[in-house]
């Protein structure tokens, strides 16, 4: 029906204009980043929370591109700034999107690796020259194809302090153009909520 159609026009625009405030919240944040200060407000949350708020606002761009987005993320139990760490992955989310063709897939999940939970973001994207990967994280820095889509190349290291600030690393690999790409973030188990999980 009519309404079934505005409703869905609107949750998009909303979704969109949320992605927007995102983008323009990051650009309020370049100074307090550029001098290391990143204000955190930690609270005990699982990890599937910031995950799939990160999802939904990528989903709209996902599905106009017809890129698939195959996410699944458990319930991990971490300490952490719900707002950062979304920011985290819709900047991983949406950085895969863009960089994906018609057709492609963006896929993540975790696992417990030694303490820590590790969530692997992988596409069948246009990957990233091997010369440019020991630079994905440097602000201002970005590759050409990258550059002719315009942006100033501050997502990712802003990824990489919030990660750092949660006491994780983030980590990248690609094996060249047209291979797609593998962001790997690290974020410590909350050992405390687990406990009390268990007993």
């Amino acid at each position: 029906s009519s309404r079934t159609v505005f409703l869905r026009v609107a949750e998009t625009i909303h979704r969109n204009a949320e992605a927007q405030q995102r983008i323009v919240e990051d650009m309020l944040d370049v100074s307090a980043f550029v001098a290391g200060r990143v204000r955190m407000q930690p609270e005990p949350l699982t990890l599937d929370q910031p995950v799939e708020a990160a999802c939904q606002i990528v989903r709209p761009a996902a599905d106009a591109k017809q890129v698939r987005l195959e996410i699944s993320v458990p319930a991990f139990p971490i300490r952490g700034d719900r707002t950062r760490l979304q920011q985290v992955f819709w900047n991983l989310f949406a950085n895969a999107v863009k960089f994906t063709p018609s057709g492609g897939s963006v896929k993540a999940g975790a696992t417990l690796d030694n303490g820590m939970v590790a969530v692997v973001v992988s596409d069948t994207g246009q990957g990233i020259e091997p010369a440019f990967l020991p630079y994905v994280f440097d602000r201002f820095r970005q590759g050409r194809d990258t550059l002719r889509r315009g942006g100033l190349g501050l997502g990712l290291a802003i990824v990489k302090q919030i990660v750092e600030a949660h006491g994780g690393v983030v980590s990248v690999q690609s094996e060249g153009p047209g291979r797609g790409a593998v962001f790997t973030v690290r974020i410590p188990i909350d050992v405390e909520q687990r406990s009390a999980t268990d007993r």
